[in-house]
C-alpha cells in the first residue's frame, strides 16, 4: 500500500448547490469527477487552521443512502482521506448512513464533520442522480463560505492524493486499517435510535401499539427502511409489515423518492381505503424530509410545522417549552401564527437547512421547518423525517385524537393558511433565467395594483440578513404580498440536475371554520391565475400547467 499522487484536469461545473453537488450518475461516474471535488473538499478542510492539516488526527463520518454509485463512491472516499491526513472514519454497515443520522452521528461522536452521498428526493439507478454535501462539526450542512471555496478550489485542482490499497470490507461491524486511518464500520441505526429515546417517551408509544393502533410508512426503497423497521417494529412493536417498501435499492425499486401525494400515490390509495390504518407516512431517498397523514387526510409540512410548535411541550424532549421556531421564507405562514400566540420568537430565512443551523447553534429556535416536507429541531443539524413520524405518533398518543382531529381543531383556532406549490420542471435554464429577470423588473409597477378582490401590498426579493453571523443572502425569491395576507412566491430550485426547476407558491388565509373545508387547487386557483397574468408562465415555458402541484 501507498500513497500516490495523480494529475488531474479541472472542471468548471462544480459549484455547490442548496444541498450540496448533485448531477446524474453519468456525470459523476467520469474519470476523477467524484475524486476532484472530494480532494478540493480535503484540501479546504486542511486549510481551516494555519497548520494546513487541519484533518490530521480528527475523525469523519461517511455514508449514503444506497443509491447507485453509493458503494463505489465510498471506497473512492476512504482512499482519498488516508491520503490526506485524516485518521479515523465512522463508516455505515454497507456505507448506509441516513442524512439525519449523520448528523446525529457527528454530534454524538464528536466528529470534525461528516460526508454525505445522497441526492436525497432525486430518482437513483444508473441514469438517476447522485450527490454528495459536507456537512460540519456541528451536524449540519457546510455554510456558503466553506461551499463557495471548496468551488473555488475545483477551478485550479492539477493533482489527486489517494491511497492505492485494496477496498475495504463496508459490509461487517468491524475496525480496519486503510494506511494510517482506521475505518470503523457502525451500526447505521445504533447512534440515531440513542438520540430518540432521549426525545420521546417510547413506553407510550408501545402502550399505543398494544391497544391496536395501526399504522402504515412507506419508506419507498430508501434508506429510512432500516431504520423505520428497528425503531417502529422492532423497538416499539408495530406490527410486523406496518413498515413498507423497507429494503434500500440502488435504483429505489423505481420509485420517485420524494414523499409527496403524487410520488407516494400507493400510501395515498391505502390512507384512502375503507380499512385504512389509524396513520400514515412516508420518507424520502435520505430519510431527511416526511409526509404525514390520517384516514383519508393528506397534512401539508406548513401545517405540520405549525402543529407541531403549538403541542411541543406534550413531548417529553420539549416539555420544558421552545426557544423559538424558524420557516423558510416560501414556507406557509402558519407557524407564524402560532409563535405569536406563544410569545416565540419566528424566524423567516431563505430555502436550505444550512439557514436554521446558525439559529440552533445559537440557542435562537428549538423547531424549524421548509415547505418542501422537511422538518426538524435542535436535536441534530438536519430535518428528520422518521422524528417527525414519531412526533405525530406522540402526539395522537398523548391526546387521543386523530390526524384529522387535530388539524381541524388547529384550524378552528388559528385559522387555515390555503397552501401549495407548483413544480415547473426541465424549463431550459435560459428561459427561467430570463422569467426571473423580468419579474425582478416588474415589482415596482405591481403595488398597489388590484387583482380581482386583492390588491398588492407589497413586492420584494426577498434578501435575508443572518442574525448570528451578519452574513446576507440576496436574491432568494420574487415575493408579491396582498392586503388580505396572501402571497404568491416565485423561485428557481437548487436541487434539480436537469435544466431549471420554477417553482411557484400561493397562499391564501382563511379564518372563517365554514370555509376551511374547501379542495385546496379550488381555493388557490384564483391567486394562480395572477400568478400567471404577472409571470405567463405558460407562453413561456410552452407548458400547459406545472409538472406537479402539491
Amino acid at each position: 500500500m501507498a500513497i500516490h499522487t495523480t494529475p488531474t484536469q479541472v472542471f468548471t461545473d462544480q459549484r455547490p448547490g442548496t444541498s450540496g453537488l448533485r448531477k446524474k450518475v453519468g456525470v459523476f461516474m467520469q474519470p476523477h469527477y467524484l475524486e476532484n471535488f472530494v480532494q478540493a473538499l480535503l484540501d479546504v478542510l486542511n486549510a481551516s487552521d494555519a497548520s494546513g492539516q487541519a484533518l490530521h488526527g480528527q475523525t469523519l463520518v461517511l455514508g449514503g443512502d444506497g443509491r447507485f454509485y453509493n458503494r463505489t463512491a465510498v471506497q473512492i472516499i476512504l482512499k482519498l482521506a488516508a491520503a490526506n491526513g485524516v485518521a479515523r472514519v465512522l463508516l455505515g454497515q454497507g456505507g448506509i448512513l441516513s442524512t439525519p443520522a449523520v448528523s446525529a452521528v457527528i454530534r454524538r461522536r464528536q466528529a470534525f464533520g461528516g460526508i454525505v452521498l445522497s441526492a436525497s428526493h432525486n430518482p437513483g439507478g444508473p441514469d438517476g442522480d447522485f450527490g454528495i454535501k459536507y456537512n460540519a462539526s456541528n451536524g449540519g450542512p457546510a455554510n456558503e463560505t466553506l461551499t463557495e471555496a471548496v468551488f473555488a478550489r475545483t477551478m485550479v485542482l492539477s493533482e489527486l492524493r489517494s491511497s492505492n490499497a485494496p477496498d475495504i470490507d463496508i459490509d461487517r461491524l468491524c475496525v480496519q486499517q486503510l494506511e494510517q486511518m482506521q475505518v470503523e464500520v457502525i451500526d447505521p441505526v445504533a447512534d440515531y435510535l440513542a438520540v430518540m429515546r432521549e426525545l420521546f417517551d417510547f413506553d407510550l408509544l408501545r402502550g399505543m401499539f398494544k391497544r391496536g393502533f395501526t399504522l402504515r410508512v412507506d419508506a419507498m426503497n430508501a434508506v429510512g427502511g432500516p431504520y423505520a423497521k428497528a425503531i417502529l417494529e422492532g423497538e416499539l412493536g408495530a406490527p410486523k409489515g406496518s413498515v413498507v417498501n423497507a429494503v434500500p435499492l440502488e435504483d429505489f425499486g423505481g420509485l420517485h423518492p420524494d414523499p409527496n401525494p403524487v410520488n407516494a400515490e400507493d400510501l395515498i390509495v391505502h390512507m384512502s381505503a375503507p380499512d385504512a390504518p389509524d396513520f400514515g407516512a412516508a420518507m424520502d431517498g435520505d430519510a431527511d424530509r416526511n409526509m404525514v397523514l390520517g384516514r383519508n387526510f393528506v397534512v401539508t409540512p406548513s401545517d405540520s410545522l405549525a402543529l407541531m410548535t403549538a403541542h411541543a411541550t406534550l413531548i417529553p424532549g420539549y416539555k420544558d417549552g421552545l426557544l423559538g421556531v424558524a420557516r423558510s421564507m416560501p414556507t406557509s405562514a402558519a407557524v407564524d401564527r402560532v409563535a405569536k400566540a406563544l410569545g416565540l420568537p419566528c424566524f423567516e430565512t431563505p430555502t436550505g437547512w444550512k439557514f436554521f443551523g446558525n439559529l440552533l447553534d445559537a440557542g435562537r429556535v428549538t423547531l424549524c421547518g421548509e415547505e418542501s416536507y422537511g422538518t426538524g429541531s435542535s436535536h441534530i443539524r438536519e430535518k428528520d423525517g422518521l422524528w417527525a413520524i414519531l412526533f405525530w405518533l406522540s402526539l395522537q398518543g398523548a391526546t387521543g385524537e386523530s390526524v384529522q382531529d387535530l388539524v381541524e381543531t388547529h384550524w378552528r383556532v388559528y385559522g387555515r393558511n390555503y397552501y401549495t406549490r407548483h413544480d415547473y420542471e426541465g424549463i431550459a435554464v435560459d428561459v427561467a433565467n430570463a422569467l426571473m429577470t423580468d419579474l425582478r423588473a416588474a415589482l415596482p409597477s405591481l403595488p398597489g395594483r388590484a387583482f380581482g378582490q386583492r390588491a398588492v401590498s407589497l413586492t420584494d426579493d426577498f434578501a435575508y440578513t443572518d442574525p448570528v453571523d451578519g452574513s446576507i443572502s440576496k436574491n432568494q425569491g420574487v415575493r408579491l404580498l396582498f392586503d388580505d395576507g396572501a402571497r404568491v412566491i416565485f423561485r428557481l430550485s437548487g436541487t434539480g440536475t436537469e435544466g431549471a426547476t420554477l417553482r411557484l407558491y400561493l397562499e391564501s388565509y382563511e379564518d372563517d371554520p365554514v370555509r376551511q373545508d374547501q379542495p385546496v387547487q379550488q381555493k388557490l386557483a384564483e391567486l394562480a391565475a395572477v400568478a400567471e397574468q404577472v409571470a405567463g408562465i405558460r407562453k413561456r415555458t410552452g407548458m400547459d400547467g406545472p409538472s406537479v402541484a402539491t
